[in-house]
């Protein structure tokens, strides 16, 4: 690390020690750019390269975890809650609530206790899958080795949730993708829960066409931040719709596979198919 970067990094930690310590006071950006005798523009662009979202993000990420953890004891009603992250009322922690976890802030406290799900077990060229949806759309599709262990996941996420063994015709035209009926493959409705930066990844994945591969930097650089390459592999490393969210075709810059959720050998048997039923059409 050279003394640029030495000094840059101080300023970086320096800044995310602050937000953490004062966020119930939402401090704006000059402030925070004060802390750390920079201008709010260069602050910016610096705190975005190193941290892969802006200042007033991380703010919002910061305060939403905070107040989940009032929310999970049952002993702050919402109304106290906004008050003690420091927002103006229960509309605000409402909207940010929506904007980085997906639901509301009642929803959450409930842990999924208004969402039904419906599940389905189903198999595909590459093994077996669980595949799942609310009535807004699939919600989550993975591959699995145990039945027991891939439920159990997916209740983990929502435990209060209700959850039904049943088929439906969302599904069905979701799977049609693995049985190449893309010709009566009608628009998928996803419904996620993620961040902003996830979602925006998410739908840079979705563009990548069939039987082609991008690059995590390449990635990065899709959504205006080249420098969030680790943060991208993150944000696609959540992903909790295989292969409709085609994760399997980034690939590292060097031409070795990298990760997957669901086994290399996995994504490497996705990406032949995908190549020879591209050639085939």
């Amino acid at each position: 690390m050279t003394d640029q970067q030495q000094v840059n990094y101080t300023r970086i930690a320096e800044a995310i020690e602050y937000i953490g310590q004062h966020f119930a006071q939402q401090p704006d950006l000059d402030q925070v750019a004060q802390q750390v005798h920079l201008s709010p523009f260069h602050f910016q662009r610096l705190f975005t390269d190193w941290v892969g979202v802006s200042p007033k993000k991380f703010l919002q990420f910061i305060s939403v975890e905070h107040a989940k953890s009032l929310l999970k004891t049952h002993q702050s009603s919402l109304f106290e809650t906004a008050d003690r992250v420091g927002l103006s009322g229960t509309g605000r922690l409402h909207d940010l609530f929506i904007n980085i976890e997906g639901m509301t802030p009642a929803e959450f406290k409930q842990g999924g206790k208004n969402l039904e799900m419906a599940y389905h077990f189903a198999e595909t060229p590459f093994g077996h899958i669980l595949v799942a949806n609310t009535p807004k759309g699939i919600c989550h599709l993975a591959f699995y080795q145990e039945k027991n262990d891939a439920l159990s996941a997916l209740q983990h996420e929502f435990p209060n949730a209700t959850f039904v063994a049943a088929t439906n015709p969302m599904q069905e035209n979701a799977l049609r993708i693995f049985r190449r009926e893309w010709d009566n493959l009608e628009q998928v409705k996803l419904h996620l829960k993620g961040t902003a930066f996830q979602l925006k990844i998410w739908e840079a994945l979705l563009k990548i066409p069939a039987g082609q591969l991008s690059t995590y930097g390449r990635i990065a650089a899709t959504v205006g931040n080249p420098a969030a390459s680790r943060a991208v592999g993150t944000a696609i490393g959540s992903n909790p719709v295989a292969f409709l969210i085609p994760c399997h075709r980034v690939i590292q810059a060097s031409g070795h596979l990298g990760g997957y959720m669901w086994g290399t050998t996995r994504k490497k048997a996705i990406i032949g198919w995908e190549m020879a039923q591209t050639e085939l059409a």
